[in-house]
């Protein structure tokens, strides 16, 4: 029996991140199919028109946009988060998903609050790095915060670092 491909929903943040660095195909990589709700898509690709991720999004094959449908739930979130990040943490309620790609604090805190399994974009370089698609999680983190502004805290830097041993 073949297993199921996993369900994985993602945020705009680890998109549009990947994208400015020039490695957006590493989500492809990793995870095979990413879906996105149409906030998401939105986000990136016409309001984004133009900027990083645009046009990568928008081509690739291996991205779905599907609609939400718990419309209520989005409503509730849109309270305190954005409607990208409502509509992929309800997505990714509706769908069961393996796993939601989500950078923003208070969006990962609301869906592990829901019950959802959640990474950040260094989690997916470290599991990228565990599945052997790339030799190193620094030379991306440092890409991320040197290129596309990404924001990590020192002390957590320099732990990942040494978790993974690439701290010489």
């Amino acid at each position: 029996m073949i297993p199921a491909k996993p369900v994985v929903v993602s945020n705009a943040s680890p998109l549009i991140n990947l994208a400015r660095i020039g490695y957006l195909a590493l989500l492809q990589a990793v995870y095979g199919e990413l879906v996105i709700p149409q906030a998401v898509w939105e986000e990136i690709v016409v309001a984004g028109a133009g900027q990083p991720g645009a046009e990568e999004v928008r081509r690739a094959d291996w991205i779905r946009v599907c609609p939400v449908t718990d419309r209520h739930l989005v409503n509730a979130l849109c309270q305190d988060l954005d409607a990208g990040e409502a509509e992929a943490i309800a997505l990714a309620a509706e769908l069961g998903a393996d796993l939601l790609l989500m950078d923003e604090r208070l969006g990962r805190e609301t869906a592990h609050h829901l019950g959802l399994r959640c990474i950040g974009l260094v989690g997916v370089l470290i599991e990228a790095k565990h599945r052997g698609i790339i030799r190193a999680v620094k030379p991306y983190v440092d890409m991320l915060r040197d290129i596309a502004g990404f924001r990590i805290r020192d002390d957590l830097y320099h732990r990942i670092l040494e978790d993974e041993a690439e701290d010489r």
